[in-house]
Formats: structure tokens, C-alpha cells, sequence
């Protein structure tokens, strides 16, 4: 177990080394000009006062250097936990901006991706084995799931939000809201929180509902169910197993969509103007802020790194076929 987990750790180091160095490379090879941004803002008429702009804000944030001199640099910052200095809210610094919108996404991403993924494999398993219920979640599931995830938020905002007007469109918390602990305010962010949430629950309850009526339905036809039948094994039991082994591929389907489903939560917070990490990424691209928008793609890609490296362990723990693997290969 402990080579498996070893080899484990030494795939997602490798993988996080390119990721993080990609995310470094993307924002360098975007068009524009990230210093000529902010002294655009500061409105500044004289030639001389402009150049002078220019050369220290180059010189402070780095960029007057060589990219590989800026590369090593970037990698010297990042391991001693400094982020740099936002851009667009200069001179606020990066690691400030992130810290404020994490709670936002979090509280978006978390919830829906374990309740889709419970919810969706129960439906599947009972949809498996009544005709009724099949007949509803599998073309339902099918509609659900082809869904992109910002045309499914932009539908319930004009349905819900708009027409209905039950649930606002837009922000974390009303605008004449400051943030404070206070049941209101909680109150307040449970119902700006509802729509994203919905759009992101829906799609993915879908697919797992589906993947997981298929599932049940390839275990109830295989031979060991055929022969605990043959065996006068009551059918509760069968479907027992059935589910537990049905179950296992969608924990490795779970580690496979994060990235997309993470992907999808962006998306959805720019369609609901919700201040998370999908809002933040928008902002660091039209502000041209290189550091905001690595620094963001670093927390994503360490989260979806940390999420999958759980999954992995669950998935140690609950097939036992996985430890015997590893205990035969150990001996």
C-alpha cells in the first residue's frame, strides 16, 4: 500500500509541476498588455509621467525581466506562499482577493457535487429495477445531462428568477447587505446561493443517475447474481451486492468529472454574477492581471489535485479487490 500511494503522490507532484507551469505560461501569452492596463486607468496625459508609470510598474511586478528569469521567480514566490499583488486591485495582494471568493465556490461546488452524486445513484439503482421510474429518470436523465451548464443557469434565471421572481439573478447577497454573522444574512446568502447551486446539481444528477442505472442493470445480469439466484439467495441480498459493485465505478467516474464539474461551477458563477472563483477569473482576464489569474488557476488545479487524491484513497477502502491487488503484489 505504501508503493501504491507513493507511485500516487509522485503522479499528482508531476502533474501539479506541468499544471502549475502551464497556468504560469497562459496568462504571458495573452494578448495585451497588463501594465499598459493600469496606467490606462490612472489616466495620466503626460508622456513623461506615463513612461515613469510604465518602467516602475514593470520593474515592481517583475515583468522588465526575462520570461525564464520571471519563471524562477514565480516558483521562488510560490514556495514561500506569496501569491504577488493583484493587478486589478492593486495593490490588494492576490492571496486577499482568493481567500475572498473561495467560501463562495466552495459552498457552491462541494454541496452539489456529493448530493448529485448520492442522490443520482440512488434514483439510478431504484430507476434499474422499476419500470416506472425508469421510464421518468432515463429520459429525464438524458435531458439533464446534455444540458451545458450555463444554458441550464441562464433558463432557471429567466424562469425562477425573472418570471417567477422567486430567487434573485445575481450576487452572493443583496446589494443593500453588508457581509456580517447574522441569520438574515445567512438567510440572504441560502437564497442567492439556491440558483447556481440547482444548475450545477441538475446537470450532474443526470449523469450519474444514468451511469448508475446502467450499472445495476450489467451486475443484476451477470453471472454471480445469476447464481445467488440459482442459490434461493433472496433478491434484496443480490441487489446489495449489485449495488456495492455497481458503486465502484461511479466513485472512479466522480475522480474523472471533478475537473468538468469544477469547470461548470466557473461558468455558472459568471452567468449568476456569484463572487466565487468563476467571477474572479473573468475580472483577472478583462483587467489583464496575470497574477490574480494564475494564482486562481493554482488553487483550482490544487483542489482538484487534493479532491482526486481522496477519491483515490475512498476508492482503496472500499474495494477490497484493490487491497488484495496490493498485498499480492507486496508478498
Amino acid at each position: 500500500m505504501r508503493r501504491y500511494f507513493g507511485r500516487k503522490l509522485l503522479i499528482y507532484g508531476l502533474t501539479f509541476f506541468v499544471a502549475v507551469t502551464v497556468n504560469w505560461m497562459i496568462p504571458r501569452f495573452m494578448p495585451g498588455d497588463p501594465v499598459a492596463s493600469m496606467v490606462a486607468r490612472a489616466n495620466v496625459s503626460q508622456p513623461e509621467a506615463v513612461e515613469a508609470m510604465r518602467a516602475y510598474y514593470s520593474s515592481l511586478f517583475g515583468l522588465d525581466q526575462p520570461l525564464l528569469s520571471q519563471y524562477g521567480n514565480f516558483w521562488g514566490a510560490l514556495l514561500r506562499g506569496d501569491f504577488g499583488t493583484s493587478i486589478w486591485l492593486f495593490p490588494t495582494p492576490v492571496s486577499q482577493v482568493i481567500g475572498a471568493a473561495v467560501p463562495y465556490t466552495l459552498a457552491l461546488v462541494v454541496p452539489s457535487v456529493l448530493l448529485s452524486w448520492v442522490v443520482g445513484n440512488r434514483f439510478g439503482a431504484y430507476a434499474a429495477r422499476r419500470k416506472l421510474l425508469d421510464n421518468t429518470v432515463l429520459p429525464v436523465g438524458y435531458v439533464l445531462t446534455a444540458m451545458p451548464y450555463m444554458w441550464l443557469a441562464v433558463l432557471l434565471a429567466w424562469s425562477l428568477g425573472v418570471i417567477a421572481g422567486i430567487f434573485p439573478v445575481a450576487g452572493g447577497y443583496s446589494f443593500s447587505m453588508r457581509p456580517h454573522l447574522s441569520w438574515a444574512f445567512l438567510l440572504d446568502l441560502l437564497h442567492h446561493w439556491t440558483l447556481p447551486f440547482l444548475s450545477l446539481f441538475l446537470v450532474a444528477l443526470g449523469g450519474w443517475a444514468i451511469g448508475m442505472r446502467n450499472m445495476i442493470i450489467y451486475e443484476l445480469e451477470s453471472d454471480y447474481s445469476t447464481y445467488l439466484s440459482a442459490l434461493g439467495a433472496p433478491d434484496r441480498l443480490i441487489r446489495r451486492y449489485a449495488f456495492r459493485n455497481a458503486v465502484l465505478p461511479q466513485i472512479t467516474g466522480l475522480a474523472l468529472q471533478l475537473g468538468v464539474i469544477v469547470a461548470g461551477a466557473l461558468v455558472t458563477e459568471i452567468v449568476f454574477a456569484y463572487p466565487g472563483l468563476g467571477s474572479l477569473i473573468l475580472k483577472a482576464i478583462q483587467n489583464k492581471d496575470f497574477f490574480l489569474l494564475q494564482g486562481t488557476f493554482l488553487f483550482i488545479v490544487l483542489g482538484v489535485l487534493i479532491a482526486n487524491f481522496i477519491i483515490d484513497i475512498v476508492y482503496v477502502v472500499v474495494d477490497p479487490r484493490t487491497r488484495a491487488g496490493m498485498a499480492g503484489a507486496q508478498a
